[in-house]
């Protein structure tokens, strides 16, 4: 049975003249000018976000996380600064969790043969980095809620 396409691994390396010889991954699309080159850009940015939903769990939490409280944060009494930093906070959480996973996918790509400590350290430290996004979002919630407590703006 064929593998599905995208399961497969991607084109092999090859080499790249223009660079001096080195390792490039060939790549059938054709380089797009002007409006058609942003709205390709889009459209591979849409194939990224399904991809990430359909085969990350912890970015399926993260929207259904980012889907309740970017509307609260909206809707809470606080400042417009407050409003942006904590949109700002939960919308960096998806942005380091998308780098990290795919860090992860590159990395399980280049050590499918033998593991290497490398590798897990790479991966460590992308799971870190989400860990700080996610402290930061949080520490951020905590200050501009506070703030407006403070100010009688929010009651709990």
């Amino acid at each position: 049975m064929p593998i599905p396409v995208e399961n497969q691994a991607p084109p092999a390396a090859s080499v790249n003249p223009a660079n001096g010889g080195g390792p490039f991954l060939s790549d059938t699309k054709t380089t797009a000018l002007g409006l058609r080159r942003v709205v390709n850009a889009f459209f591979y940015s849409m194939e990224g976000f399904g991809s990430a939903y359909k085969h990350e769990e912890a970015f399926r939490q993260e929207i259904y996380l980012a889907i309740i409280l970017m509307p609260v944060a909206a809707l809470l009494p606080v400042a417009l600064v407050g409003k942006a930093l904590m949109i700002g906070s939960v919308l960096l959480v998806l942005i380091v969790e998308l780098l990290n996973s795919a860090v992860e996918w590159c990395v399980d790509l280049a050590a499918q043969q033998q593991r290497h400590p490398f590798a897990k350290r790479a991966k460590d430290m992308g799971s870190a980095a989400v860990f700080l996004s996610l402290l930061n979002c949080l520490i951020t919630w905590v200050l501009v809620i506070a703030q407006a407590w403070a100010a009688g703006r929010v009651h709990f």
